[in-house]
Parts: C-alpha cells; sequence; structure tokens
C-alpha cells in the first residue's frame, strides 16, 4: 500500500507553528522544574522522536537522553493493551530524574507500566511528558506530568504518530481519514 499524504488527512489538528509553541512554552517549564537535577530524558520509541529532538533543543539545563522501545499498537489503531518492552534503557536511573517523553497518551496502559517499571529501579523521580493527551481514551487512571495539547477521541497522524509505520513524517499532527483504515 502506497500512502498518499495529501489526500489522506481529513484535517489538521495541530501546525508545525502551533507545535513549535508548545515545544518552547514545554521546555520553559522543564527547565525551571529540574534545575539541579540530575535529569535523564527518556523518549519511548518510535513515535516520541520528533518531539523530543524538537522539545531538547528548548531544555537550557544539562540533561542525558536515552530511549525505550516498547509498543501495544503492531498495525492497528486501538491499543492491544499488551505491552512488550523491545528496548530497554542503557543508562542507570538509579538516583535520578526521570522525564520519560511520549508522543501520545491515550489509554495510559503503556505509560502506567513504563513508570512502574522504571520506578522500581530507584529513581530520584519519574514523570512523564506527552505531546497529546486524548483523555476520552484512557483505560487506566494516569495523567502526565506536563502536556503538550489535549485532542479528541480521533486517529491522529504525524509529527512522529503513525498508521502502519507511515506518515510519521508530516510536520504537523493530523486526522487520518477513517477511508484508510477502516477497510483494511
Amino acid at each position: 500500500m502506497k500512502a498518499d499524504y495529501i489526500n489522506d488527512v481529513e484535517k489538521v489538528l495541530l501546525s508545525e507553528e502551533e507545535i513549535a509553541d508548545i515545544c518552547k512554552r514545554l521546555g520553559k517549564e522543564i527547565s525551571s522544574d529540574y534545575v539541579g537535577k540530575d535529569l535523564l530524558v527518556v523518549g519511548l520509541l518510535k513515535g516520541s522522536v520528533v518531539f523530543i529532538a524538537d522539545l531538547m533543543r528548548q531544555i537550557s539545563i544539562p540533561c542525558v537522553i536515552d530511549f525505550m522501545d516498547v509498543s501495544s499498537y503492531g498495525a492497528g489503531t486501538v491499543s492491544s493493551g499488551v505491552i512488550t518492552v523491545n528496548k530497554d534503557l542503557e543508562e542507570t536511573v538509579e538516583g535520578k530524574s526521570i522525564l520519560i517523553i511520549e508522543d501520545i497518551l491515550e489509554s495510559g496502559r503503556t505509560l502506567k507500566t513504563v513508570v512502574d517499571m522504571l520506578k522500581e529501579r530507584n529513581p530520584e523521580s519519574v514523570k512523564v511528558c506527552t505531546l497529546l493527551n486524548k483523555p476520552e481514551g484512557r483505560k487506566v487512571d494516569f495523567e502526565a506530568d506536563y502536556v503538550g495539547a489535549v485532542i479528541p477521541d480521533e486517529f491522529v497522524i504525524g509529527y512522529g504518530l503513525d498508521y502502519d509505520e507511515l506518515y510519521r513524517n508530516l510536520p504537523y499532527v493530523g486526522v487520518l481519514k477513517r477511508s484508510v483504515y477502516e477497510n483494511k
């Protein structure tokens, strides 16, 4: 299947400019909150890559970056609820202030699992920053500490978010037309 990126987007939810403003706002908040802390920024692959790159350029204090690869979607549009850790951290987390960076908080299952797993490793703290918060999709009681934008219950793509590994390279966050995935 070859995606027709422009025609597959129903509407744009967040423009490039809006995303840049979100990164600046969150970068200032994080920089202020973590002054003097041993900050380890943890990106959840693959969706957070674009966001973490832009966000880190807005963080004005020293920090170390690492990545985890966890999944719960596969090729679908709804979380399976089964969390798989494909790549764990290389950095030691004991005594550090961990800030997990995620593209979207929807069901909450993945982030809750990752937070619980990291808390067992004796960090100073574990907090979460998400670009997008979709509260209508929540399946567990979980909230992020830093939120870029609250979005409606629609399937979004772009700016790192994908459908079947496509659309991650769009420079904005858009809603994918149902016709692209409904009869697949």
